[in-house]
């Protein structure tokens, strides 16, 4: 039989698989995430139909004389370019931006990782894929503290959940007092007691009246909630300053808070100076802050560029939940793919780097977005037509051969 046939057989099965990803490509040209492949080809081994020799003294050298026997498919590589961003305004709708896999638990608790940042709520308050895979990452602890040097574990979003109060036992004050002095200047703060009912305090400077004197006398004061209200002074402090405007009394005052006779509210309060000023010009000290808060619930949440969740309370405490994990890999181009868009680790892609986003090359993350597939329609067209006309050609060369042993037969009638 002619080799001709059989090199135009394996040219058919080429171009026929190099359809095939072309057709797949356009099929997820609206896939999120979504990779495009490429079929690479190469020849088969090639017959010797005269070997090469070498040259002599007597001869010169010859080349040897090779048949190919067809093409095969090398590759189906794929192409990890960026794809396009798609704005969803979605909270639960994150996209990678640069290199990284979202982390997540499959079927049967096998880890998965992806690049489509479709998530949503299942009924346990976790992220799961459309598919039922859970988003991974490192959860916070009681303090919105996160440590990304843990396992990974499932992340959930617990909507309704409830904090507790927090006593207030710190304040801030920031600003100018203004080196002419004048009336008094006010300002005020509301704290919160063990309960987490609302204290009102106020903070008062007066200046010394001497001119040459750069001091005032701090005083924090309490007012009730009762009708009438009830002013109970907690505690005065002198507060000086050097010719430079800077603070020269300590950084922090202390008062006591015992005079309220509140049980749900004792201990001290200190109160930081450390950025008032005395310069010229108005006077505008504020409350900068405190450490307190009421009780809350959660609202909502947003997602920093590093993977921080953040929850944003009804009582204004906003505190970490959690953080997601993102998965890097030395040749991502080894992964397997699981299907529902999904990658599990290959024989040749190294082992998972999980770590923070935005570090150790890893992308950084966005939230309300989704990265689209970055399918090139033109191009894909276009290797259409390529893979159309190849797989045309090859099928000439076998009607071609077939005319040929159709001669050949005809030669004995």
């Amino acid at each position: 039989m002619l080799r001709s046939m059989f090199s135009a057989i394996s040219g058919l099965k080429a171009h026929q698989t190099k359809m095939d990803v072309t057709g797949n490509n356009i099929a997820n040209v609206n896939t999120v995430g979504f990779k495009s492949s490429q079929t690479v080809f190469q020849d088969t081994l090639s017959q010797i139909i005269r070997a090469g020799g070498a040259p002599a003294e007597d001869r010169g050298g010859t080349n040897p004389a090779q048949v190919g026997l067809g093409a095969k498919v090398a590759a189906i590589t794929t192409n990890w370019t960026q794809g396009a961003t798609q704005s969803t305004g979605r909270s639960t709708d994150f996209m990678i931006e640069g290199d990284g896999f979202f982390v997540t638990r499959g079927a049967g608790g096998e880890q998965l990782f992806t690049r489509a940042g479709s998530f949503d709520f299942d009924a346990t308050g976790k992220l799961v894929t459309p598919d039922g895979s859970v988003l991974r990452g490192w959860m916070a602890g009681a303090n919105g503290e996160v440590n990304p040097n843990g396992p990974v574990v499932d992340l959930s979003v617990p909507y309704g959940q409830i904090v507790n109060p927090v006593a207030s036992t710190s304040g801030k004050v920031a600003g100018n007092l203004s080196a002419e002095g004048g009336a008094p200047v006010q300002t005020a703060v509301t704290m919160y007691d063990e309960l987490g009912v609302a204290q009102n305090i106020s903070y008062t400077f007066t200046k010394d009246p001497a001119p040459a004197v750069n001091a005032w006398t701090l005083s924090v004061a309490h007012t009730s909630n009762a009708e009438p209200p009830v002013v109970t002074t907690l505690g005065t402090a002198p507060v000086t300053f050097n010719a430079d405007g800077t603070l020269a009394s300590a950084d922090t005052v202390t008062v006591p808070l015992a005079g309220l006779a509140n049980p749900s509210w004792t201990g001290d309060l200190d109160i930081d100076l450390a950025d008032v000023t005395q310069l010229g010009g108005k006077s505008d000290v504020k409350a900068d802050g405190q450490d307190g808060f009421a009780m809350g619930s959660l609202q909502s949440f947003g997602l920093s560029n590093d993977g921080t969740i953040t929850g944003v309370y009804s009582n204004g405490l906003r505190q970490a939940l959690g953080q997601l994990a993102v998965a890097s890999f030395n040749n991502p181009s080894g992964l397997e793919k699981a299907g529902s868009s999904s990658f599990r680790v290959g024989d040749n892609s190294g082992a998972a780097a999980i770590g923070l986003a935005g570090v150790g090359g890893r992308g950084d993350l966005v939230s309300g977005a989704l990265e689209m597939s970055n399918v090139d329609l033109a191009e894909e067209f276009t290797g259409l037509i390529v893979a159309q006309r190849g797989f045309q050609a090859n099928s000439r060369v076998i009607t071609s051969s077939d005319e040929i042993l159709q001669d050949l037969v005809n030669l004995k009638r």
